[in-house]
């Protein structure tokens, strides 16, 4: 373990990075690997607790707002985040995955008047979670921006519908062979490895970067015929170089492999989806936050994602991420084909 930092020590310890910092942020992103650690426990244990499969509600599977079937860990992951970020005296508000609108956060029954929180968290609480059947890995993805609205009132979509340049704190938790949470909040990436033995997250990566090579891309197979234009021609410029293909269909896992081994992960979209599956809140803002403070880059088809105004807590978005080496050359293929279709209209 470098330096036998725990979350918490390290957490505090960067405080000192930031002029005039309170401790309210190292508190909430405490608290996230507190709620971290807890369902860790039960992803660790599924096959022998009974909550593998899917959830039932009504005499039926259980649906989210996206109108995707709920896994068990889906609701039980959903449920304590929510329940511990909640109990975060600086958090004002929530969007997750599994609820259809914002978690108003009020504080005032802990004799705190209009106790709104300054921070609004996003999260996924268990992404990839069908993958917990099978025993592959899964993750929670999680962004934190700074509400814009007075802290006398209940949080406003806008609060939430800011770019992902705006955020103050980023992360994810990779829920694998071994139970890792990495994190930034604006002074690079730091990953952390999780000790059963005695319960607590160790400083095992520091300063990550993206190598200065890429050696993998990630994409589903079966969507490269129905991509858009210039999707195609890329992969196949990919494996001309002998990049390889690696993909799990669990966005943390895929965009932590690049990380550590270099790549690009890419969810395009399509011709009858050109919006296509991913999430821009709780999905792919954090992961254009960290993949920047790791030297990388994140783009949506044509525009740095960092920069996108987002339009709705649900919005969905086109993907592209990792080495900024091999998204700069992806934009490349993207704008030839989107040059030659106009030519050709």
């Amino acid at each position: 373990m470098i330096g036998a930092n725990t979350l918490q020590e390290f957490v505090v310890a960067r405080q000192a990075d930031f002029a005039g910092a309170t401790g309210d942020l190292s508190r909430l992103l405490t608290d996230i690997g507190t709620a971290a650690k807890m369902v860790n426990r039960h992803v660790n244990s599924a096959g022998l607790s009974g909550i593998l499969g899917m959830h039932k509600a009504n005499g039926g599977a259980s649906r989210n707002v996206q109108g995707e079937d709920q896994q068990k860990l889906d609701v039980y992951a959903d449920d304590t985040f929510t329940r511990v970020l909640r109990s975060c005296l600086k958090v004002g508000g929530i969007v997750s995955e599994e609820q259809p609108g914002i978690i108003h956060v009020d504080h005032s029954d802990r004799g705190l008047g209009k106790g709104y929180g300054k921070y609004m968290v996003c999260i996924d609480p268990l992404d990839g979670s069908s993958n917990v059947d099978v025993n592959i890995s899964v993750g929670t993805i999680f962004g934190i921006h700074r509400r814009l609205s007075p802290l006398t009132q209940p949080a406003e979509v806008e609060d939430f519908l800011q770019p992902a340049s705006e955020l103050v704190a980023a992360g994810y938790v990779l829920y694998g062979s071994s139970t890792m949470l990495v994190y930034s909040t604006g002074g690079g990436v730091n990953g952390f490895t999780f000790d059963p033995s005695i319960g607590e997250f160790f400083l095992s990566h520091p300063n990550m970067q993206f190598p200065e090579h890429s050696r993998v891309y990630s994409i589903n197979d079966a969507n490269i015929p129905t991509a858009v234009p210039g999707i195609a021609q890329y992969v196949d410029d990919c494996r001309s170089r002998g990049l390889t293909a690696r993909y799990t269909g669990a966005l943390v896992a895929d965009f932590h492999r690049n990380l550590i081994q270099g790549g690009i992960y890419m969810y395009p979209g399509s011709v009858g989806k050109p919006a296509g599956k991913l999430r821009m809140l709780y999905e792919a803002q954090p992961l254009a936050f960290l993949a920047h403070q790791a030297g990388g880059a994140t783009r949506c088809h044509h525009h740095d994602l960092l920069h996108v105004d987002p339009n709705a807590l649900h919005q969905r978005t086109p993907l592209f991420t990792g080495h900024v080496d091999e998204v700069n050359r992806l934009a490349d293929f993207l704008q030839r084909a989107a040059i030659a279709a106009g030519e050709a209209n």
